[in-house]
């Protein structure tokens, strides 16, 4: 397992070498903390958000395809950007696939196997969403008619571009910021929260639906963080295919355009029990000692 805390001194030390290069010419631009950036992306992502919600009926664009919404976290980004020009490319950095791999680049990219893990846990949550929407009510969740009316490939595009337009913001972006102050753990579970909350219309539903609902984001999250931690490529594809594969699963198996408590409460569940082998195996990475200090400390010098 990665040394966080000496990760977290490299975040807090590229910050103040920024710092300096801000600094340097007529003007110098006064430093901004990570509370500060987080609270103008989240602000931009919710307002955006909205407005493009408003704007969804204008454009015909049926929202089973694809949500405008979820291009508020993208645009919170660009007006992250825009605030602090010399910050963002160090937060997004291993967004998009590396030029080139560099000394470490064995350590940049998300190993096989994590991959196909990362890619088949949705499988899983759907599954467990199936099974207990079987058990508790004798019957699946009846699946979006609506759906079936476009061609598979589009839906299928379409979700992973709203899906990706997301992750820019969430997992590219939020989460290596809080990474530079917070553990992996408490990093994923606070970028949940906000995932969660970010979906208003999901909260009105009432107090058990809510509940359920921020239990999958905030699980969902925590595998994302995990998975991707040190991840130096591809993350955006890698979260991107993840949260469509679940979006897609919902669409067709668990209905999620229903307002029953009972299967997102089935859901939350599903997505916390597929986010539990995550949190074993990052303790066991934890605790496991240094293989070459361990073949070492006790040999011949």
């Amino acid at each position: 397992m990665p040394d966080h805390k000496h990760d977290q001194d490299h975040d807090q030390d590229q910050d103040h070498d920024q710092d300096r290069k801000e600094g340097q010419g007529q003007r110098r631009v006064p430093r901004s903390g990570w509370a500060a950036q987080t609270g103008v992306f989240l602000t931009v992502a919710l307002l955006a958000a909205g407005l493009c919600g408003a704007l969804q009926p204008a454009t015909g664009i049926p929202p089973e395809v694809l949500q405008l919404t979820q291009f508020g976290p993208a645009l919170a980004v660009a007006a992250v950007a825009l605030l602090w020009p010399g910050r963002i490319r160090d937060r997004l950095t291993g967004t998009l696939p590396a030029r080139r791999q560099g000394p470490a680049g064995h350590e940049a990219r998300l190993p096989s196997g994590n991959r196909a893990a990362l890619l088949l846990t949705p499988a899983l949550i759907i599954a467990l969403s199936a099974g207990g929407a079987l058990l508790t009510s004798g019957s699946l969740p009846g699946t979006s008619s609506q759906a079936f009316a476009h061609p598979l490939t589009l839906l299928v595009t379409a979700q992973l571009i709203g899906a990706c337009a997301e992750e820019v913001g969430w997992r590219c972006y939020l989460q290596p910021l809080l990474r530079t102050r917070f553990g992996p753990v408490a990093a994923s579970v606070l970028v949940g929260t906000a995932w969660g909350l970010w979906h208003v219309p999901a909260l009105t539903q009432g107090p058990a639906y809510a509940a359920g609902f921020l239990t999958a984001t905030v699980a969902m999250s925590v595998i994302l963080g995990l998975a991707l931690e040190r991840v130096r490529s591809n993350r955006l594809l890698l979260a991107g295919g993840f949260h469509t594969l679940v979006n897609l699963g919902m669409l067709f198996v668990t209905d999620e355009t229903s307002p029953a408590t009972a299967p997102m409460a089935v859901f939350g569940a599903a997505c916390l029990a597929a986010a539990l082998p995550w949190i074993a195996s990052a303790r066991r990475a934890a605790t496991a000692p240094d293989r070459i200090a361990a073949a070492t400390a006790d040999g011949p010098r």
